[in-house]
């Protein structure tokens, strides 16, 4: 019988005698080994964990944000359920303040002139904007600072200091008639603040003043960010500037029409400081506003619980419009 050990028996040997524990060899890995590394890599960091952390990073500010927005509207709610003058113990009234913000024409009616300012807000701001983004703008960000400058100062200013100095602009012998009557147009001159019929128009072109120079200073930025090759690409293909703005300019701002759209449609919907200051609502109720409403019902005549019913109501149809505009332009990945 011969003693010859096969060559595959004498190999195995004498891999146990290095190995004797084995393990594999450093440097290589088994096939269950590799695949445990695999999904390892594949499932990334424990998220549980980072999740955690991101939290404790945000804690501050939700604390903040929650003792002075969240459990202020919460309080506002509650009392929109109630009777109440700020003084005396307030009565139960389930949805009675509900119904009459709902059924009420000049509680109605302030909700539809807060929905007509968004054209003065934000479709007039943000057209003009996008216009003069790409006029004066450039690609190279360095032509007419003064003027971006200059149409942005409204966003600096009180508005309350913009209130009066246009009620004094809007006056009989304010800045706006002295204009007219010097270009020939004296005929059309009339106190604009107290005309029934012009009155809404021209507390919303200040609305449009002031948000001009956001929606300008958003879209120049937005525009910085835009590959200049798609540029490159329209010229070689013999677009001019209207086509190179349709089919470069307008998609690339997608996000930032989004950002401006949904500050000035705020703006126009919780405006109170402009209107209160140049017309507070008048004359009559035609520039009535919802925040102007809130003042008068919770301070003026004492119906707390309707103004709360009133705001809780605004904040919900803002809530509405923001969440319809985040989707409609929401980019597409």
């Amino acid at each position: 019988m011969s003693t010859t050990t096969p060559s595959h028996r004498r190999d195995a040997i004498t891999r146990r005698a290095a190995n004797p524990t084995g393990d594999a060899p450093r440097g290589h890995r088994t096939q269950a080994q590799s695949g445990r590394s695999a999904r390892t890599l594949r499932a990334g960091p424990r998220r549980p964990r980072s999740r955690r952390i991101a939290y404790l990073y945000l804690a501050p500010a939700l604390a903040l944000y929650t003792a002075f927005v969240v459990l202020p509207w919460l309080h506002t709610m509650w009392l929109s359920f109630f009777e109440w003058d700020g003084v005396t113990v307030g009565t139960w009234a389930g949805l009675a303040n509900y119904r009459e913000v709902l059924t009420d024409p000049a509680l109605r009616a302030s909700i539809v002139h807060a929905l007509g300012f968004i054209g003065f807000y934000s479709l007039l701001p943000i057209a003009l904007g996008l216009l003069l983004a790409a006029v004066i703008g450039g690609r190279g960000g360095r032509r007419y600072p003064v003027s971006r400058t200059v149409l942005f100062l409204p966003q600096i200013i009180p508005l309350v200091a913009v209130g009066v100095t246009w009620k004094w602009m809007y006056s009989t012998d304010g800045i706006v008639n002295q204009a007219l009557r010097a270009v020939g147009l004296g005929s059309i001159t009339r106190a604009w603040l107290g005309d029934f019929t012009w009155a809404y128009v021209a507390v919303g072109l200040v609305g449009t003043w002031v948000m001009l120079g956001l929606c300008l200073i958003v879209f120049q930025a937005g525009i910085q960010k835009i590959d200049s090759s798609l540029y490159e690409a329209a010229r070689l293909d013999g677009a001019g500037p209207v086509q190179e703005f349709f089919a470069v300019t307008l998609p690339g701002l997608r996000a930032e029409i989004g950002v401006a759209l949904t500050i000035t449609v705020i703006s126009a919907l919780a405006s109170f400081d402009v209107v209160y200051v140049t017309t507070g609502g008048g004359p009559g109720d035609s520039t009535t506003v919802p925040g102007v409403l809130i003042y008068r019902l919770a301070f003026t005549n004492g119906e707390v619980g309707a103004a709360c019913a009133l705001a809780v109501v605004l904040s919900a149809l803002i809530a509405l419009i923001v969440l319809a505009i985040s989707r409609i332009t929401r980019e597409k990945t």
